[in-house]
């Protein structure tokens, strides 16, 4: 088994990107190989029988991961550059293993991701995807970890980001149809409001345009997901957290959940194994694996209450 250091899985995904790889200076030992020696389980009987027969029958778990080019720590590509791996493909193998099925981990970009489960191509997303109340009405959820997101810029910056007033004016990166995007638009709309200025959002493709961007000074900070922004921060030694929230808002854990699509007859069955890996330490095992045991949950909860329709 190839073992790397986590600095090597930041400059297979940048240099993936087809951008100049960033210089990165820690080395946490981080295996990136295609060899993964992932944490296992068993199956846990109870769980698997709560599956759809076709499900069950088929042998399968039809997994999309919508992370396209990359995500590390949460998704991305092994040194072969073709096996998906990262916290969210070791959760949906536990999950698979809990119920007696091989995984089939799809790699997709984010907005395919949903078309997929709409049409029932895919059995599960499990892609750092947020309860929110609007995908609530498509899909049911099975939550495996809290939702924390934080906002990323240039070390030695004195500016710090406490609530929406800190983004007023500022030219802020997010990804498209994400739960931070919503976020940062609610804070836009209460800030015009108040009759301070709005923040100018901007787009990009993939994360290696984004750190460009942050790196020449053509946006002031990239939100996004807190396990991806806590990695960059410690590998690059270039940027700094400047804030940090619940991706469901100021009154409410935002909670990270298995996706399937709404009445599919799925997301019993997640829970329990869900449950099952929990009590069976090989949860705590894969979080700690990837350095994000701050996001434990005690259990897993099916349809909890998620980002709100409206701030």
């Amino acid at each position: 088994m190839k073992r790397l250091p986590i600095a090597a899985a930041a400059l297979v995904l940048l240099s993936g990107c087809g951008a100049e790889p960033q210089q990165v200076a820690a080395d946490t030992g981080v295996n990136t190989s295609a060899e993964q020696n992932r944490v296992t389980t068993t199956k846990n009987e109870a769980a698997a029988a709560l599956l759809p027969a076709k499900v069950r029958d088929r042998g399968t778990l039809i997994v999309g991961a919508g992370f396209g080019s990359g995500n590390v720590p949460l998704g991305f590509l092994a040194d072969d550059n073709k096996t998906p791996v990262g916290l969210e493909v070791d959760i949906a193998y536990l999950v698979a293993e809990a119920l007696g099925l091989k995984p089939d981990i799809q790699v997709t970009s984010w907005e395919n991701l949903f078309i997929g489960l709409d049409s029932a191509k895919y059995d599960a997303g499990f892609s750092n995807i947020t309860v929110t109340e609007k995908r609530k009405q498509k899909y049911d959820f099975a939550t495996y970890r809290k939702d924390d997101i934080a906002f990323e810029a240039k070390k030695g910056n004195p500016w710090r980001v406490a609530g929406g007033k800190d983004v007023a004016g500022k030219t802020i990166a997010v990804g498209s149809g994400t739960n931070q995007e919503k976020i940062l638009v609610d804070w836009n709309e209460a800030n015009v409001k108040a009759g301070l200025p709005a923040a100018t959002i901007k787009y990009f493709n993939n994360q290696s345009d984004t750190y460009l961007a942050l790196s020449s000074g053509r946006i002031d900070a990239y939100l996004g997901p807190n396990p991806s922004i806590a990695y960059h921060v410690k590998t690059s030694g270039q940027t700094e957290t400047i804030g940090k929230f619940s991706g469901a808002g100021p009154t409410l854990q935002g909670l990270i959940a298995a996706t399937t699509k709404k009445d599919s007859g799925l997301v019993k069955a997640y829970q329990a194994a869900l449950d099952g890996v929990i009590a069976d330490g090989s949860y705590a095992k894969v979080l700690e694996r990837w350095n994000v045991s701050s996001e434990a949950v005690g259990k897993s909860e099916i349809n909890p209450p998620g980002l709100p329709l409206t701030s």
